[in-house]
């Protein structure tokens, strides 16, 4: 299928690699479809385009990259909103942003793709451990001196 998208033109896709968020998204719950799109092999960032607004995506990650005890519970009901039978075949990311000098993830409000049924939800985590500006990357160059 044609997905428009107003960074990368038109791109194609698999329909079968349409994730279904049922419940959209926190703001934008209208929106049901998206499709992660990644700029080039290596990156660890991906877009989350949504298929049916060009203008909507975000830039999402593997928040393990960064925070390797990152860890997100999921209960029995999630389990059977997202279709997973086994929490092996969920991937969780975080929508980042860019905060002057910084990039953070909203770790308070992980997504969740069940990677096997291509269903997807955006949790809100009751523990306050996380936040939604969690630091993950600081873009300042740091230049230390080289000895001599």
């Amino acid at each position: 299928m044609e997905v428009q998208t107003t960074r990368f033109g038109s791109v194609q896709i698999a329909e079968d690699r349409v994730i279904q968020f049922p419940k959209g998204l926190l703001g934008f719950q209208q929106y049901k479809r998206y499709c992660l799109l990644r700029p080039n092999d290596d990156a660890c960032f991906f877009w989350l385009q949504c298929v049916d607004d060009p203008e909507l995506a975000f830039v999402v990650t593997d928040p393990n990259m960064f925070v390797p005890d990152y860890a997100v519970p999921i209960r029995a009901e999630q389990m059977e909103e997202l279709k997973l039978k086994r929490t092996e075949d969920a991937q969780v990311f975080v929508i980042v942003n860019k905060i002057g000098t910084k990039l953070t993830g909203n770790m308070q409000g992980p997504l969740v793709v069940n990677t096997v049924e291509r269903v997807g939800e955006q949790l809100v985590l009751a523990e306050k451990k996380w936040t939604t500006r969690h630091e993950l990357l600081s873009l300042e160059k740091t230049v230390t001196a080289a000895s001599a």
